[in-house]
């Protein structure tokens, strides 16, 4: 159980440093990350990382279509849990 943990905190500083990121550059006009890749680093764990981006750098957290897409991977991963936690004990 320890190792998804830490998966979940690896992936969620990945996730957090790239809204961080594309925040800062959406402020400067330069080049962007996809919205396809932020939603990729969530579904691959970062999610949690990403819903802390959303709230203290305030990125993507208006954008209705995005966050949809968003609260689906989070549903995903929740659903997963069981499956997950049962790995964890083999």
């Amino acid at each position: 159980m320890k190792w998804l943990l830490g998966a979940y905190a690896g992936m969620s500083l990945v996730t957090f440093f790239c809204y961080w990121l594309d925040k800062r550059w959406a402020r400067s006009r330069g080049r962007r990350i996809p919205e396809k890749t932020l939603h990729l680093l969530a579904l691959a764990g970062g999610w949690p990382g990403a819903l802390l981006a959303q709230r203290w750098v305030r990125h993507k957290n208006r954008k209705v279509p995005f966050q949809i897409v968003f609260w689906l991977t989070v549903a995903i991963h929740v659903a997963g849990w069981p499956w997950l936690s049962e790995l964890g004990r083999r």
